[in-house]
């Protein structure tokens, strides 16, 4: 992938984390270990990040 693709990938996660965060805040998450998993996705992304750039 690209850095363009990269980046935008990362910010639909963090969209994404956004909105789970808010569900559980509201009692409506029904799993929630996705938290956990959009989390390990944006840190897969922004390391991917790190090495194209290093």
């Amino acid at each position: 992938m690209s850095n363009e693709e990269l980046e935008n990938k990362l910010q639909d996660l963090k969209k994404e984390l956004f909105n789970l965060r808010f569900q559980l805040a509201v009692h409506q998450l029904d799993n929630p270990h996705k938290i956990t998993d959009v989390k390990h996705d944006i840190a897969r992304v922004m390391t991917v990040i790190r090495e194209k750039n290093a």
